[in-house]
Order: C-alpha cells, then structure tokens, then sequence
C-alpha cells in the first residue's frame, strides 16, 4: 500500500461503530434488553450507595468496599450504553478517534478495578471470619481508603499498554469497527501492523494479572471455608457462610463471562460475528446488572434498609395506603393482645 494511504490512516479522525453487523433491522429490539439492563444497573447501583450513606449502621469495611464496586459498576456500564443505545435508537455510529481510545481505557481500566475490588472484598471476609478481634483494627477507615486508591491506581496503570499501544498502531486498513463499542481488540485488528505485542499483552492480563486476582480469591476462601467448618454447630456455619454467599455469587458473574469472552475473541474465529459482539457486552453488562441484585437480595442489612426507604416513599406518594396499613398493623396487633372481637 502506498504510503500516502498509511500516512492518511495513521490516527483516523473517526471510527465507524457498526453495532450488530447483518442485524441492523432488528437494533431497536436488541436495543431492549440492553436498556432495560442499563436501568436496572443505574438504579440498582444508586440505591446501594444511597443505603449505605444514609444507613450509619452500615458504615463498616464490607459495604465501603460495597459502594467502591456500586461506583465502579456505575462508571463501567455508562462508558459503552449511552453510545451503543445511540447507535441502536438513533444510527450514530462515528466516534472520534480520541473518543474511542478513551472508551477502550475506561471499559477496561474499571474492568480491573472491579477485579481489585473483589479481591479486597475477599480479603474483608477472610480478615472477619478467621480474625475477628483484629477486624477493626486492621481494615480501618484509613486503611480502606488507601486500599480503594491502590486498586484505582493499578487498574489505571496496567490498561495504560493499551491506550499506548492502540495509538501508535497504523489504521491503513479501514475505520469501521464491527462492534457496539471500542472494545480493545476490535479496535486494534484494524492496524494494518504486527499488532502481536497488544495480543500478547492482552492475555498477560487476562491470564496473569486477573489470573493472580483469582489465585488470591481461592486462597481467601479456602482458609474462609476451613475457618467455618471448625465452627462448633451447623447454624454457626451456615449464618457465618450466608455472610459470603452474596460475594461469591458476584464474582462468579464478573470472572466467568469475561473468561468466555478472552477465549472466543482469540480462538473462536468459526463463531459468528454477532455472537462475539454480544459476548463482548454481556461481560461488561452483567455484573453492573446482577451485583446489586445479588447484594440487595442476599444481604439482610441492605434489604431492612430498602424496605424502609421503600415504605417511606410510599407513605409520601400514597398517604392513604400508608394509612390503612397502619390501622390494619394495629388492628392486628390489637387482636394478638386482646384477643378476637365479639
């Protein structure tokens, strides 16, 4: 190729996101599922951090720990849904080249973060079951901040080769990324250059740092696991386990989708493409979606605390209600005292 034509395509002033290739006709219905997991997600991830704010007996490590991946979700599913929508509601499909280099950082950089953010979360149950009486002191207010910098700072750091390498990369070959989002090999298998050093990088992350996030979340649970079954009575283990039940169940969502996608967008070239687009959003939509489903449903603090914003809205949007409830509570109450009426 001349290199009048490499020298034009070295940094394209726009990309062109096609969405689904091949299913155009049907984006507005696509469009469904993904809004209405963008709304669960936004609302769901709102009202955890608005119950742990308001609530002051849930100013402790966990549910700090709790808002920090509330955040993460939060920042995590509004860098690829608003653009994405736009393109199925509306067919806007460029983005600026600088645009998308920073929609690949932040997808992956808060990708990484959540990564971190469940290890601590980890290392917060493991520190609560099998030292108590250290809890307190060593996972102080301090210490949880720092903590939440550190994890911020490395996810920031270790998708830094990324941003890096994508921009340096010759695009002589075309701008049109067939997916809903700059999603990081997407983007760079438009260079028309050896781009074996962005792949290779790709799977030491995938493979070496998320990889040593599991390692430490296993060992945590193992010893977790061993400090619950020494527990003397099985109601004591049980109500000890139900306290990691919700985490767990998180972090099968977060790790096992992304694991599918690294996997298929390597080595599953006979897949049709449709499939690896909607793979590649369904690891980034689905923890912001389940995670405060899993908690809110799982952890008996946070739904004591949304009953009670929930009944307190109503009570204010539908007085009525509210009052016959509490004459039907205190006719109840009534009857258990006294006895049924003649």
């Amino acid at each position: 190729m001349p290199d009048s034509n490499i020298s034009q395509f070295i940094n394209p002033s726009t990309f062109i996101l096609l969405g689904f290739p091949g299913l155009e006709m049907a984006h507005v219905w696509i469009s469904i599922p993904f809004c209405a997991m963008y709304t669960i997600a936004i609302l769901g991830n709102f009202a955890i951090i608005y119950i742990v704010k308001t609530e002051p007996s849930l100013h402790a490590p966990m549910y700090y720990f709790l808002c920090m991946l509330a955040v993460t979700d939060l920042v995590l599913c509004t860098s690829i849904l608003p653009k994405t929508l736009s393109i199925f509601w509306f067919n806007s499909r460029e983005i600026s080249f600088s645009s998308c280099l920073t929609q690949l950082y932040f997808i992956h950089a808060f990708f990484m973060t959540e990564s971190g953010i469940f290890v601590v979360m980890a290392l917060d149950r493991y520190i609560a079951i099998c030292n108590p009486l250290r809890h307190s002191t060593i996972l102080t207010n301090h210490a949880v901040a720092m903590i939440g910098l550190a994890v911020v700072l490395r996810g920031g750091i270790i998708i830094l080769p990324y941003l890096l390498l994508a921009r340096q990369w010759p695009y002589c070959r075309t701008n049109i990324i067939p997916h809903t989002h700059c999603e990081h090999m997407a983007v760079v298998k438009l260079a028309c250059s050896d781009i074996r050093v962005s792949s290779y990088y790709g799977l030491f992350v995938v493979f070496c740092v998320t990889g040593l996030d599991v390692i430490c979340i296993i060992i945590s649970y193992t010893q977790i696991l061993r400090a619950i079954f020494n527990l003397p009575t099985k109601d004591a283990r049980l109500k000890t386990f139900g306290t990691c039940g919700s985490h767990l169940c998180a972090i099968l969502a977060f790790y096992i989708p992304r694991l599918f996608t690294s996997l298929t967008s390597r080595f599953g070239e006979n897949l049709p493409q449709h499939f690896h687009i909607l793979s590649a959003n369904m690891y980034l939509l689905l923890p912001p979606t389940l995670n405060p489903i899993i908690y809110g449903v799982k952890t008996k603090q946070i739904q004591d605390r949304l009953h009670r914003v929930f009944t307190h809205f109503r009570a204010k949007i539908f007085p009525w209600c509210s009052d016959s409830q509490t004459e039907l509570h205190g006719e109840q109450r009534g009857n258990t005292v006294l006895g049924p009426r003649p």
